[in-house]
């Protein structure tokens, strides 16, 4: 069936304008005023709302084994609440264990996902190295549409990459035209501070950011951020929390270096005081990293990402639910906030955060919006124009987006596969009331409808010309036959 949104505000990261959107099958038509549509279409009516590209969560992990439990999120759970809340798309994360194949890692991941009732694509993390990973990271670039690499700088003694294994990896990414993203928290640091601050008698929820400061992050994107300038590499640094860590990208950036930065919503809006709470397992659905920060990095956040250091917003979805997270609580005498699984949820509430502490802010125009939750993502990641924008040809993955409609956040209505909220209480004006995901109706009048298995696998290509944009410029301006030499390193 073709449908057409009628009577709107066409919203994209260029502007917005008074149009209808004619979809016919999986893709937009056309977008204009006083279109055809064919017989027997369906009219969405859209007065007073803005339609908008469904939004693209770059950073999820459904399904995820670590720290001896999985999250209790599934592919097929997560991507649905991921429709109610207006996102269409999500990038997920394949985490080999050390020693275990990449493309066989990726292969399990893939098969995890067949149920997923929104598109995806995945990241996948290089944990270790040797010769067959090198291959391994060839391959998915070639034969599977994988075109970023994760690192991880923290976990000790379980994914943590040291620098060597850095090196080999960015070289290797920079060889295939590949983005190299890291989780930037110093693992060595945060390993013998958690020592000294549980040594101290600082067993509970409380003692997770102490162990984590923000120093730890800022070291290790500065360090991750130096090397890829050296090698030549882009750098995207995932979840930052601290406007130390940000400083960091802002001077790489004035430098020319070409560096991205992510921000998660809820380090938006939410602060270090939630690990205060008595109540412990309040404190320990809050326990992620980098953990959160006092109310000053927060507002420092909001400023990088309406000033362009920060160009991209996620949710690092990862739910363990009560019973999960009192792994972490020991024996009645003790608890070990060293134990407690690192991860929350949010991928239904992200937009919805956004747009009331953004947008009904004047933080960020309607298009900003659209940008940071969608556009800057797809292009990045070299999935524009097929998705993040409302244009011919591209996806039809559209979201009537109602300015006015207010709902309160809370586990006992959310769609999340999880038993609390981070969100919790909190009341926001503006969200979905129509999600449609290549052109079917996932989401209407505050119901679902999705279907396991409508969710496909998107290819990413390598060489994206917004990642390696500053490398072809530079190839274009030197004449044949020159080599250029690698930028120095300050």
């Amino acid at each position: 069936m073709s449908i057409i949104i009628k009577g709107g505000t066409v919203v994209t990261a260029e502007g917005e304008r008074r149009a209808d959107v004619l979809v016919v099958g999986e893709q937009v038509a056309a977008v204009g005023t006083g279109l055809d549509a064919p017989a027997g279409s369906r009219t969405i009516d859209a007065g007073g709302a803005y339609v908008i590209p469904g939004g693209i969560d770059p950073h999820t992990h459904m399904e995820l084994p670590f720290m001896g439990t999985v999250a209790s999120e599934d592919f097929f759970s997560g991507t649905s609440a991921a429709a109610a809340g207006g996102t269409t798309m999500i990038i997920d994360f394949v985490i080999p264990a050390p020693k275990e194949s990449l493309v066989e890692a990726y292969k399990k991941w893939r098969g995890w996902a067949t149920k997923a009732a929104a598109d995806y694509s995945f990241h996948v993390a290089v944990t270790w190295w040797d010769e067959s990973v090198r291959a391994d990271m060839e391959t998915l670039t070639r034969e599977h549409g994988v075109n970023s690499f994760k690192h991880f700088m923290a976990y000790k003694n379980a994914i943590m990459v040291d620098d060597g294994v850095l090196i080999s990896s960015f070289m290797r990414a920079k060889e295939l035209g590949a983005l190299c993203t890291v989780h930037a928290e110093n693992g060595e640091l945060v390993f013998r501070l958690q020592q000294e601050v549980f040594d101290k008698g600082i067993t509970g929820p409380e003692g997770h950011p102490l162990s984590r400061p923000p120093e730890v992050e800022a070291e290790a994107a500065n360090r991750a951020i130096r090397i890829a300038e050296v090698l030549g590499v882009p750098l995207y640094v995932v979840h930052t929390s601290c406007s130390n860590a940000m400083d960091a990208i802002a001077r790489a950036k004035s430098e020319g270096q070409r560096v991205f930065g992510e921000v998660l919503a809820q380090h938006l809006v939410i602060d270090d005081s939630v690990y205060q709470n008595t109540d412990w397992d309040k404190a320990a659905a809050h326990v992620m990293s980098p953990p959160f920060r006092s109310r000053e990095h927060q507002a420092a956040l909001w400023r990088g990402l309406q000033g362009g250091i920060l160009q991209t917003t996620a949710t690092d979805h990862c739910c363990f639910c009560t019973p999960q997270k009192r792994g972490g609580a020991g024996n009645a005498a003790v608890s070990d906030f060293r134990k407690i699984p690192n991860g929350t949820g949010g991928i239904e509430d992200r937009m919805s955060v956004l747009w009331h502490h953004g947008v009904r802010t004047g933080r960020l125009t309607p298009s900003e919006f659209v940008a940071v939750t969608s556009t800057n993502t797809a292009r990045i990641f070299n999935v524009h124009p097929r998705k993040g924008t409302i244009a011919p040809g591209s996806d039809a993955d559209i979201v009537v987006w109602d300015p006015a409609k207010t709902r309160t956040i809370s586990a006992k209505t959310h769609h999340q596969k999880v038993d609390t909220n981070i969100y919790e209480g909190m009341t926001v004006t503006g969200n979905a009331a129509v999600t449609l995901s290549r052109g079917r109706v996932l989401w209407e009048n505050g119901k679902l409808t999705t279907e396991p298995g409508w969710g496909k696998y998107i290819d990413r290509p390598c060489h994206a010309d917004f990642a390696y944009a500053q490398d072809l410029r530079n190839k274009a301006a030197e004449p044949r036959g020159v080599q250029r030499k690698l930028p120095s390193s300050t």
